[in-house]
């Protein structure tokens, strides 16, 4: 286990103001779904403020097109980078609808969900389907019959997230267990933000470090400054690549810091001070980068005030989608709940639209 340093020599100038963007579009995003919460436009909200270059680092280093992202319920940023419709992500946080609106199949963003580490084992398993499933070799499929037999060509990974506090719990010792066992191509990618809800981490993190438990499960580690967006990025891409070489799964500890909440009911106050958060939050991350692109000539004080008011802009739209969101027709229930429909429930949804057209 190392700390990992920025290494991403091959970003142009163009995709490095685009990391910039992404990290403005989710700071100010961040910001206002929690001043939605206390205006009472949504029931709850999980910030991520100070975890930026975590989410878009991570996010930015991942194949849209055959990777699968299993998020918790602080992801927001990661979401945003992969281009999930924020205001299909937001209705969850609006409580019209579970895991969001948006399409996983489409956007290989799973549902979150609230079930702290539960998403975990959904990754080892989505990850070990990807090696059951069967590859291409040099354009010939391979016939699945076990993971010994099965090209890894080009393997899909799985990228789950978890926190510090997730770290503890049992479904995260099981899912990194079979991962290990079965060379799952999956990446656990761990926030270390310092708190387990209002738990220090070297309170609950038996040795201080998530990253430092990989090596009980034979797999490889690093540990890298989250709020370096391009270290997480480099450390990201590395770890990717390993898994989807069909090396096994690896673990990725960003340490970082939850600047804000734990959640929008949750009052800080409690466990620690401001002047906690000053010393102990580290560089922000944005004037981390902000500061990079400018000593490297790559942009502006000009760029950096469009970028803002653009990201102001967007979350002032996706606002207003929010707000136009409707409660689900009741249908629904009968449409996705049940996986299999009985004579009952048919007649019962029957009468349900019958009345329904007649409201």
């Amino acid at each position: 286990m190392q700390m990992q340093s920025a290494d991403v020599g091959d970003l142009t100038p163009d995709q490095l103001r685009d990391l910039y963007r992404m990290l403005a579009n989710v700071r100010q995003l961040d910001r206002d779904a929690v001043a939605w919460q206390r205006q009472g436009l949504i029931p709850g909200y999980a910030p991520m403020l100070g975890q930026e270059a975590a989410q878009v680092g991570a996010g930015f280093g991942v194949d849209k097109t055959r990777d699968f992202i299993f998020p918790t319920y602080r992801e927001m940023g990661v979401a945003y980078t992969v281009g999930v419709n924020m205001v299909e992500y937001m209705s969850t946080h609006k409580a019209i609808w579970h895991g969001g609106l948006y399409d996983p199949g489409a956007t290989h963003f799973a549902p979150f969900q609230a079930v702290v580490g539960g998403s975990v084992l959904h990754a080892v398993g989505w990850a070990h389907g990807q090696t059951l499933n069967g590859q291409t070799l040099n354009g010939t499929a391979v016939a699945t019959g076990g993971a010994a037999s099965v090209s890894t060509t080009g393997l899909g990974v799985g990228l789950a997230f978890l926190g510090d506090g997730a770290s503890s719990q049992g479904d995260v010792h099981e899912a990194m267990n079979f991962a290990a066992i079965l060379k799952a191509p999956v990446v656990f990618f761990v926030q270390n933000n310092g708190w387990a809800i209002s738990v220090p981490t070297e309170q609950q993190v038996a040795g201080g470090s998530v990253a430092a438990r990989a090596a009980g499960y034979g797999m490889p580690a690093v540990q890298v400054d989250g709020n370096d967006v391009l270290a997480v990025l480099d450390a990201t891409r590395r770890a990717v690549a390993h898994a989807r070489a069909g090396l096994g799964p690896v673990v990725v500890e960003a340490m970082t810091y939850r600047r804000g909440p734990h959640s929008t009911s949750d009052d800080p106050g409690r466990y620690r001070t401001l002047e906690d958060e000053k010393t102990d939050g580290g560089e922000d991350p944005l004037n981390r980068f902000r500061a990079v692109l400018l000593a490297d000539n790559v942009a502006d004080s000009a760029f950096f005030a469009v970028a803002d008011a653009d990201a102001q802009a967007r979350a002032d739209e996706i606002r207003d989608g929010v707000v136009a969101l409707e409660s689900r027709p009741g249908s629904e229930m009968f449409d996705f709940v049940f996986q299999e429909s009985t004579p009952t429930l048919g007649a019962q949804a029957r009468q349900w639209r019958e009345e329904s057209e007649h409201v």
